[in-house]
C-alpha cells in the first residue's frame, strides 16, 4: 500500500489548549486518527510524525524518500523562518502539501512568507482540521494522475 507521511512542527503537540480560538480544540492525538482513518479511504498508509526541533522534521523529511508517496507538512513557525526545511522538501522531491490550521494570510504580516510553499505543490490554510484531509485528497489525485507513487 502507498504512504503518507504527515509531519506536524512545533507547538502542534499543544493542540487543544493552545489558543483553541484560533486552533480548534481538539487535540493532535485526534488529528492523527483522522488524518489516518482518511488517508485509508483513499488507499494510503500514513504515518504520523510531531516535532518541535527542525532537525528532527529535516531527518523525518529525508527519511520519507523511497518510503512515502507524499508528504503533508505544517510546519508551524518554522513556515516562515526555515529554508532547511524548504531546501530538505525540494531534496526529496516528494509531492508536498503545506497545511496550516489558521488563515496565515489574515494573520500578523510575519506570518504572510512561507517557505514551505516554495517546494509545496500547493498550500491549504483557514479551514482548521479539514484542511489536512482536504490535503491528502488532494495528494491523492496528484498521485493517480502522476503515476508518482512509491
Amino acid at each position: 500500500m502507498q504512504s503518507l507521511l504527515i509531519l506536524n512542527g512545533p507547538n502542534l503537540n499543544l493542540l487543544g489548549t493552545r489558543q483553541p480560538e484560533v486552533y480548534g480544540a481538539g487535540t493532535l492525538e485526534k488529528l492523527e486518527r483522522d488524518c489516518i482513518a482518511h488517508a485509508q479511504t483513499q488507499g494510503f498508509e500514513a504515518e504520523c510524525v510531531q516535532s518541535n526541533h527542525e532537525g528532527t522534521m529535516l531527518d523525518a523529511i529525508h527519511a520519507a524518500r523511497g518510503k512515502h508517496s507524499g508528504i503533508v507538512v505544517n510546519a508551524g513557525a518554522y513556515t516562515h523562518t526555515s529554508i532547511a526545511l524548504m531546501d530538505a522538501i525540494l531534496s526529496v522531491e516528494i509531492p508536498t502539501v503545506e497545511v496550516h490550521l489558521s488563515n496565515i494570510h489574515a494573520r500578523e504580516s510575519f506570518r504572510h512568507q512561507s517557505y514551505i510553499a516554495r517546494a509545496a505543490i500547493g498550500q491549504i490554510c483557514g479551514f482548521g482540521r479539514q484542511g489536512y484531509l482536504m490535503a491528502i485528497d488532494a495528494l491523492a489525485v496528484r498521485l493517480s494522475q502522476s503515476g508518482d507513487v512509491t
